[in-house]
């Protein structure tokens, strides 16, 4: 593949392939599958008019089913919707009769009137709203999501009932089904899309595939009970579900909706024309300027401008240079990179092609955590797959632009998320910080120009390019233009991986995305930034969020984890818990870090037991701001944060541990106080059988009590007691 012609070549003869998920259409065919127009041989009426359209290549048709008619003794019937126009009713349709319609109707525009039916024969709850004509025989595409959440809720046993059910339905040329990328929302999971329709089904179990076969796929209607409802109305568009509605797509644009192991649909998506275009037609710095005006910024971490970056890496002396992905995502509850790496590694690589090319770079790498095998294949498959393509190696597309790309698995230490510390690993060596400067982009990768780039960071790159920097920059707030990923985890309805401009609110992403909060609980705080992120409060929720407006109030972009907590949340705890992550993960290096989150951790540990004292808060204050400002490397710069913002926004919570030796939640242990309800207690001596320490006093058939000095807060005397004698105060 040398030029933009070949490249477009395949990406038309990749659009037909792609129909059935192609909503620009002008005519949508619908054929009705009736037990009478079944009878009457609906179903080869309905390959006949797909072979018909593919044949004469017409992209902007979709050729499908739909629940049976009303009439049946005027099927086989056959729809003919055309946009912004009424539809027109073909009855008892054959084969002949549905060829002529494609020619004469579909492509002169002239419909067939003797085959019309005068009266609106409608049909029952069609389930093809939106959709394309068949691909390989395929005339149903079945999107599966394998995100991390819906491959742990059973997405694979669902995939393979459902492979098992059209084999014995011989069904197997009818519907063609892709292991997806992440769809975003993990709380319905495991779900599918279903085109050409556009049906989105959720928690979805191996029982329910029979059903959902017989009912969609065959007879064309939808199962009701397995769609999401808003106010008791069954959703019938994706984009309508409140989970979507404020979320706008440009990293996660193909995630869910490509199959990324399949280059030809990425290229149908437009996927590597960018690429081509800079290639032919634009200087490095012509590129660097683009991405300038874009105002993208770092989504890794501290939002440094991208452009800056890449001129840097431009500017340097030296060579070979270097591109480096950071996919060495370890917060928490984060799976952002992971995702984007799964559901569409295409898009990443052209990203990072184009970095290469403003920089100088002539080798990439890929450093992915070793947790994530379904990034690695699929990243090493896309390389192997645009080697063979002539899109990597030597003079790439017939330029002077030669480009390879390695992928190195990293051994799961948090800090290697860290760039000198990832590029020590890829070397080689103990994934530890380096000083800087120099910085990686003077001498980064065995001394040489490094350009480090995170994943999100190299997703909108191509997106860029092909849509324009001011429609990429018309996104966002005033500094932080765009969109964020993030990780939407905790106490609310709906958690998943969402995409939101820069500049919504605390509020919006909580209530409106995420759903509020789950149950009856109330909203207490949100951790911003994974485990180095500050906690913020319900007095936040105005806030919009970009990098200046998180920083100012404690809290940071990050990676984009967020973990949303309730009022059962203790904020002693929930820092204890952060700083006890960052500290396991401190590679050691440098003292503030090691021996500094120590002793924070430490003091903590004292005052979830009841014997902290108030001047540990100032020494905690101290401690943090120390290791803030003198630690090597980002870790110990920011683990202190948690522990920071939670003294600042809910100091009364450790007062109480502190004065009062009780945590308000009830979920510090060692401050929780058992004790018996003398009016309740019968003196039945279960619970003094199963208590390991023998702290509690009273014979059979006597009042018992709990000694308090003896109570390790096991919990073991609560379920023992048929009485409910035993409470937690």
């Amino acid at each position: 593949m040398r030029t933009l012609e070949e490249l477009k070549k395949i990406r038309d003869k990749a659009k037909i392939a792609m129909n059935l998920r192609n909503m620009d259409i002008r005519y949508k065919i619908i054929v009705g599958m009736g037990e009478s127009g079944l009878a009457k041989g609906a179903k080869d009426i309905l390959k006949s008019l797909i072979k018909e359209v593919e044949e004469r290549q017409i992209q902007d048709v979709i050729v499908s089913q739909c629940g049976e008619g009303e009439a049946s003794d005027l099927e086989p019937v056959v729809w003919v919707i055309e946009k912004d126009k009424e539809h027109i009713t073909y009855v008892n349709m054959d084969i002949e009769k549905a060829k002529r319609i494609v020619v004469e109707h579909l492509i002169n525009g002239n419909p067939v009137k003797e085959y019309m039916e005068s009266a609106n024969v409608k049909n029952n709850d069609i389930a093809i709203s939106d959709g394309i004509s068949k691909i390989k025989q395929k005339y149903i595409d079945l999107l599966i999501c394998y995100g991390s959440g819906c491959t742990s809720a059973g997405a694979g046993k669902v995939k393979e009932k459902f492979i098992e059910v059209f084999k014995a339905k011989n069904m197997t040329d009818d519907v063609q089904i892709i292991e997806a990328g992440c769809m975003g929302p993990c709380s319905f999971a495991p779900v599918i899309m279903v085109y050409p329709d556009g049906i989105f089904y959720e928690k979805l179990t191996d029982d329910d595939v029979e059903e959902l076969v017989e009912e969609h796929f065959i007879k064309g209607r939808v199962v009701k009970r397995l769609m999401q409802k808003l106010d008791g109305e069954v959703i019938r568009n994706a984009n309508e579900i409140p989970f979507y509605k404020k979320q706008v797509k440009v990293a996660l644009k193909f995630c869910g909706f490509l199959n990324p192991e399949n280059i030809e649909e990425y290229i149908a998506l437009g996927g590597y024309e960018a690429l081509f275009d800079i290639l032919h037609n634009k200087k490095p710095e012509d590129v660097i300027e683009l991405i300038n005006k874009s105002n993208l910024r770092g989504r890794g971490g501290a939002g440094f401008p991208t452009g800056m970056k890449w001129n840097f890496v431009n500017k340097a002396t030296g060579s070979p240079k270097y591109v480096v992905c950071n996919a060495d995502e370890g917060d928490p509850g984060a799976y952002m990179d992971r995702s984007i790496l799964e559901g569409d590694p295409h898009g990443v690589i052209e990203g990072m092609m184009i970095a290469a090319y403003a920089t100088g770079a002539s080798k990439g790498f890929f450093y992915i955590r070793a947790e994530y095998p379904l990034a690695i294949k699929r990243i090493n498959l896309a390389i192997r797959v645009l080697r063979e393509k002539g899109l990597l190696g030597n003079n790439i597309i017939g330029t002077n632009f030669s480009f390879d790309i390695e992928v190195r698995s990293g051994a799961g230490a948090f800090v290697c998320g860290e760039e000198t510390a990832l590029i020590a690993s890829i070397e080689g060596k103990r994934g530890t910080p380096t000083n800087k400067p120099p910085f990686p982009a003077q001498s980064g990768l065995w001394g040489k120009p490094t350009l480090v780039n995170n994943v999100e960071t190299l997703a909108n790159v191509a997106p860029i390019f092909r849509l324009g920097p001011e429609w990429f920059s018309s996104m966002g707030s005033e500094k932080s233009k765009g969109t964020k990923v993030f990780a939407l985890t905790g106490d609310v309805e709906n958690t998943g991986l969402v995409e939101i401009p820069m500049g919504i609110t605390v509020k919006e992403l909580i209530e409106d995305v995420g759903g509020g909060i789950v149950g009856d609980h109330e909203f207490k705080a949100v951790q911003l930034g994974g485990p180095s992120g500050g906690c913020l409060t319900k007095e936040h929720e105005d806030v919009i969020i970009d990098y200046e407006n998180l920083t100012a109030r404690g809290a940071m972009m990050g990676s984009g984890g967020v973990i949303v907590m309730n009022d059962t949340n203790c904020m002693v705890n929930v820092a204890k818990y952060f700083l006890d992550f960052s500290l396991d993960e401190s590679c050691g290096k440098c003292a503030p870090c090691r021996i500094g989150l120590k002793q924070m951790f430490n003091i903590l540990d004292k005052i979830t037991k009841g014997h902290g004292k108030m001047e540990h808060l100032d020494e905690l204050q101290t401690l943090g701001a120390t290791i803030k400002q003198i630690s090597l490397c980002g870790l110990g710069q920011t683990a202190p944060n948690p522990v920071l913002t939670t003294i600042r926004y809910f100091k009364d919570e450790y007062v109480a541990h502190i004065i009062d030796k009780k945590c308000p939640t009830g979920e510090c242990a060692y401050l929780r106080k058992y004790l018996i309800d003398q009016d309740k207690c019968v003196g039945c001596t279960k619970c003094a059988r199963v208590c390991p320490n023998k702290a509690i006093l009273g014979s059979v058939k006597k009042k018992h009590e709990i000694e308090q000095d003896k109570c390790i807060k096991c919990g073991a005397c609560l379920p023992s007691c048929a009485f409910q004698a035993i409470f937690v105060e």
